[in-house]
């Protein structure tokens, strides 16, 4: 935590005063932290349009790293926060958790999946930038959502991976809470998909589209409480948002959910992030020499406090 006492001869806008004492942080990275509550002004939440003036104190709760990214010397991923926590390794692969919030790669924030991958890598096995491949992501998952992403050693693991990916031959399965209970209790659900890249969403309907993509996905009611409902689900496809969006567009949007969500019920329940996790990656029988660890196994994430939370009814 950093505790700024403002020096200020007039009034001046929040976060007109914090760029200038802290350029790394960009106006994006500064309502993402007033989102999390990292940032306050007088002991309270404020708005970043809030004036400040001298005698105010403000409390930056981020790592000195963001502040001051040049404190810290050598490659970004030095400069993650933690180490991924790995679920499995072997020589080709590491398979990570991924907490809720964090991105998986950033133009420009060190804080990142990768590079908590390469820190990982370089503490436990002295793994160095050129010196040898650089560990790559085989796929991805939004910021908000947690849970289980492949990782690849070497060119030649990435594309085997890479290619079972496509041909659907990983069976990749979701928890999730949903504000609304699905009617039938379990179904698969068929659609299209359309990307409107201006305003960063997508769409889904029942009948083809112009640009529109071939979409499934399949559920499963495993318990309800209240207002909500705890679904297992599995991606057939892999498309942009397709859990988020389709759950959605049959009135059960993932609970959290800023983009596809119910805004109400999420500020009701406090929720940051939506309760989505990847939560078990199931591979096929194998029979290449480089993918035999993972040859017919399953692994899966640690499961989210709200599926516990749900299942005991605290969360409804």
């Amino acid at each position: 935590m950093k505790i700024i006492s403002v020096k200020s001869l007039a009034p001046v806008r929040l976060d007109k005063y914090l760029t200038e004492q802290f350029p790394a942080l960009t106006f994006g990275r500064l309502n993402k932290a007033l989102r999390e509550n990292k940032i306050k002004l007088n002991g309270k939440k404020q708005p970043l349009s809030t004036r400040v003036q001298t005698g105010d104190e403000i409390r930056l709760f981020l790592p000195e790293e963001q502040l001051n990214p040049t404190a810290v010397q050598g490659p970004a991923f030095l400069r993650a926060r933690f180490a991924a926590k790995p679920v499995y390794e072997d020589e080709h692969i590491l398979l990570v958790d991924k907490p809720a919030g964090l991105p998986v790669i950033h133009d420009t924030e060190p804080d990142t999946l990768i590079n908590r991958a390469m820190l990982y890598l370089h503490r436990e096995h002295g793994w160095e930038p050129g010196k040898g491949p650089a560990p790559a992501l085989c796929h991805r998952l939004d910021t908000g959502t947690s849970g289980l992403v492949l990782i690849a050693k070497d060119p030649q693991t990435e594309q085997l991976l890479i290619d079972l990916i496509r041909d659907r031959e990983i069976r990749k399965e979701y928890l999730c809470v949903t504000f609304g209970r699905p009617r039938p209790e379990q179904a698969t659900l068929q659609g299209y998909l359309v990307k409107d890249a201006g305003k960063g969403l997508v769409r889904v309907s029942e009948r083809p589209m112009p640009g529109g993509k071939e979409i499934e996905t399949r559920y499963k009611t495993l318990a309800v409480s209240g207002r909500l409902a705890l679904l297992q689900v599995e991606l057939i496809t892999g498309r942009t948002h397709q859990i988020r969006a389709h759950l959605a567009s049959i009135g059960c949007p993932i609970l959290g959910d800023s983009k596809y969500g119910n805004n109400a019920a999420n500020r009701e329940l406090k929720l940051k992030y939506q309760a989505l996790c990847a939560w078990q990656l199931t591979f096929p029988v194998l029979t290449n020499p480089l993918l035999q660890g993972v040859s017919g196994r399953s692994f899966q994430a640690e499961k989210p406090w709200w599926n516990q939370q749900l299942l005991e009814g605290k969360l409804k």
